[in-house]
């Protein structure tokens, strides 16, 4: 996934009400996109948003 995806994800997960008052996102100006990735998908798991699975990851748990 891009970056920029990423980025954008963590800017949802930023608006939900678990981080009401709180920066989620400075911090991935100094992480590596693997990171920033794992970053991204522990922020949207407390925040309860689903990601839905596309390409190999979707086929490998099918």
């Amino acid at each position: 996934m891009s970056r920029l995806a990423l980025l954008e994800r963590l800017k949802v997960a930023q608006k939900m009400p678990k981080y009401q008052g709180r920066d989620i996102t400075t911090i991935s100006a100094i992480l590596s996109n693997q990171a920033l990735a794992r970053h991204v998908d522990v922020c949207e798991q407390a925040a309860g948003i689903v990601q839905q699975q596309t390409g190999d990851a979707a086929r490998q748990q099918a």
